[in-house]
């Protein structure tokens, strides 16, 4: 624990069980440890994802063996597709017992290897050294382009962790935490810099610089003619100046700048670049559709992008959505340094003569905010008038953890002009993951508000393990969070993915047995009634009503309903007033 600390790492989410009661104890030792705990694993993960999105610096969670490691995959799946660096420290059978294969044995080993590097503790006294290892693994493959994961794996044999060290041991130890606390902030001071490609950077690579002066032309050629295109992932924006740098070279080129459909983090608002979002679905024949998005322009660079893909793969769809050939595709990798590679690609293309929000073809949002018009107080809520409410209420320096899904669609343009902000949303469609994202970007960062936008067939799954057990931990952390539900009361994915892919609508719902040939008597069974199609019972939320409010205050947070505009303003305001956390149950159509 004390390597952890040196490292950077000052919360563990935790949901330990008898074999981890030691490392318990461990982190009663470390000051500048503190523990959160999570009634579920899956909190305990999703909480360091968005811990570690805002903080910009590993996080680390305590589970317990095989089974509680699976319990969280599915929200360390997402900070693996969000490159978002986690130290998953998991507690094993003692080295002696596995053998035995008792109950809780399982393959952890297997389980770890499908999210990331694995690293078992070979004894006690290498403990350190293998905690020093798992937590430079997971920062590496934040910085690492291509598929390379951020997520480490511990795993610790409990007798290795009452076993007590030697001297020498201790000194070696003490030792690891010192070289831990060194790589920190080696690591701090190269992400300040915007990093590069080695000693000298980027700027001293004659190589590099001729890459960025083609590509530089590249761009300006196309963008000439409207033809050029940035797609960036969403760390490559977040240090030093590369958010404004992208956002300076589409405009001096003319290129359209876009951002991945499910990004982990951009920072938006008021005097930043207004990226444009890709579109999630790739059908060509639909006018929005990403892969008709991409495919007119000539040259496309991506930074911190992989070649974007389709979600699933759709009769007549393609699994690639560029469509160009690979000499019209420019890349920047993160493990390039995109910071630096943008600054200098930036002066390649000459960006002096672009002044933010003046004369720059509508690239960077106004410098002053402009927040959206109060939708009208009366008639019934829609998605439209939620997402113009909650933009035109959010404070500055909010985060918004959005997994409104389809609810939200109208949020993106509606929110450019607020006061600056940070945007996270689900990158690896594992859903479910809102709430315990904005407990952990809540205690990363105490001082700014959090606003979950929630769909609530997201909501439902696992609900006691995601939703409640999130709203639990936030009211017991007092995290300031509003959670607001989209209650449609429906899978309304399912519905958008079955029209979309030209499912044919179901029949009208079948009766129960003839009531002629219904058995009679006192043992004859109750009367059946009308069976939906499988498709309405399969996407259906209606019948029993979700009631949401009562959801979150037997976890201990207040809340209310909302079914129109002006209530939705009023609980919001509420919500925004508190000092713990809040939730407001949205209904819309």
């Amino acid at each position: 624990m004390a390597v952890a600390h040196a490292a950077g790492i000052d919360i563990c989410f935790a949901n330990p069980g008898t074999t981890e009661m030691w490392l318990v104890s461990a982190l009663d030792k470390q000051p500048g440890v503190r523990a959160c705990l999570g009634l579920h694993e899956a909190v305990c993960t999703g909480a360091a994802d968005g811990y570690a999105r805002m903080a910009r610096r590993p996080a680390m969670v305590l589970l317990h063996l095989g089974p509680g490691y699976a319990n969280g995959i599915c929200n360390l799946h997402n900070a693996r597709r969000a490159r978002t660096p986690v130290v998953a420290v998991v507690g094993d059978m003692a080295s002696w017992h596995r053998a035995a294969d008792p109950p809780l044995n399982t393959d952890l080993e297997g389980l770890a290897a499908s999210q990331g590097a694995v690293a078992a503790v070979p004894s006690a006294p290498a403990a350190a050294a293998s905690m020093r290892a798992a937590i430079g693994a997971a920062a590496a493959g934040a910085r690492g382009g291509g598929r390379a994961s951020s997520i480490a794996t511990l795993l610790f044999p409990h007798d290795f962790s009452w076993t007590e060290l030697s001297g020498s041991e201790a000194a070696d130890a003490a030792s690891e935490a010192a070289a831990a606390a060194s790589e920190a902030a080696a690591a701090s001071e190269a992400a300040g810099g915007g990093g590069g490609s080695g000693a000298g950077g980027l700027a001293a690579s004659p190589g590099a610089r001729a890459f960025l002066r083609d590509c530089a032309a590249a761009l300006k050629a196309a963008g000439a003619r409207g033809k050029a295109a940035l797609l960036l992932g969403g760390g490559a924006t977040l240090e030093g100046d590369a958010l404004r740098n992208a956002g300076l070279i589409a405009a001096a080129t003319g290129a359209r700048a876009f951002v991945e459909p499910l990004f982990a983090r951009v920072d938006r608002g008021a005097g930043l670049p207004h990226l444009r979002r890709l579109a999630y679905f790739p059908q060509a024949s639909f006018a929005l559709g990403s892969a008709a998005q991409l495919s007119g322009y000539d040259v496309l660079l991506l930074v911190d992008a992989r070649r974007p893909v389709a979600p699933f793969g759709y009769a007549g769809a393609p699994s690639s959505l560029v469509s160009q050939p690979d000499a019209a595709v420019w890349e920047i990798d993160a493990a390039w340094g995109a910071p630096e590679a943008l600054a200098l690609l930036a002066a390649e293309v000459g960006c002096g003569g672009v002044v933010p929000g003046v004369g720059c073809g509508g690239v960077f949002s106004p410098p002053a905010p402009a927040r959206p018009q109060m939708p009208r107080p009366e008639g019934r809520l829609t998605p439209a008038s939620l997402c113009a409410t909650i933009a035109a209420l959010q404070p500055e320096g909010a985060i918004v953890v959005d997994e409104s899904l389809t609810s939200g669609g109208a949020y993106w343009d509606a929110a450019k002009g607020c006061p600056p902000f940070s945007h996270l949303t689900i990158t690896g469609g594992a859903i479910g993951c809102g709430p315990p994202m904005a407990l952990g970007a809540a205690l990363a960062c105490p001082g700014r508000r959090v606003i979950n936008l929630q769909a609530d067939g997201s909501g439902m799954y696992t609900l006691q393990a995601r939703f409640c057990l999130a709203l639990w931990s936030q009211a017991r952390e007092g995290a300031r969070v509003l959670t607001v539900v989209c209650a449609n009361s429906s899978y309304a994915i399912l519905k958008v993915e079955s029209a979309r892919q030209g499912v044919p609508p179901a029949a009208a719902a079948s009766p129960g047995p003839a009531a002629a040939t219904t058995p009679q008597g006192p043992s004859a069974p109750a009367p059946s009634r009308a069976h939906p199609s499988a498709s309405q019972a399969l996407t259906s939320l209606a019948g029993p009503a979700l009631d949401w409010v009562s959801l979150a205050a037997g976890m201990g947070v207040p809340g209310g309903r909302a079914r129109t505009a002006g209530e939705l303003a009023a609980l919001v305001g509420e919500g925004l007033r508190r000092e713990g956390p809040f939730l407001v149950e949205a209904v819309l159509p």
